[in-house]
């Protein structure tokens, strides 16, 4: 009983400070960690397949964008030289059975951009009212 100390009236052993003996369950300790590791790869695997995911169909919407655009300037081109294009004409035709308030609100702005381009008039398909 050398070695216990005596602390506010309480019996300490030595060696009992800080961690445990590494040789208590190793084999459950490797164990657990082998268990975390692979969790680990998991949940790594689950967060790329959702990035690839994210990233796919943003560049579908991307392409989706770009197919959009292409065909404005081609409509665009095709307004420079004098011609409608038949989508536009469907468009404007299918807001002027609408209403004309909706027909209005398009052929003012169609009027703002054919001022800067030099052609006169809001195109023309405004003429029942």
């Amino acid at each position: 009983m050398d070695d216990n100390k005596i602390v506010a009236g309480k019996v300490k052993k030595p060696g009992k400070r800080g961690r445990k003996p590494a040789k208590i369950d190793l084999k459950a300790k490797l164990e657990r960690s082998r268990q975390s590791a692979r969790e680990c790869r998991a949940r790594k695997k689950l967060r790329y397949q959702y990035l690839e995911e994210l990233v796919s169909s943003k560049e579908r919407a991307i392409c989706a964008l770009r197919e959009e655009l292409e065909m404005y300037k081609q409509w665009c081109s095709a307004m420079d030289q004098g011609k409608i294009p038949s989508e536009i004409k469907a468009l404007l035709t299918g807001d002027d059975q609408k209403g004309s308030h909706d027909g209005s609100a398009k052929a003012s702005k169609n009027s703002k951009s054919s001022k800067n381009s030099g052609g006169g008039g809001g195109g023309g398909s405004n003429s029942q009212g």
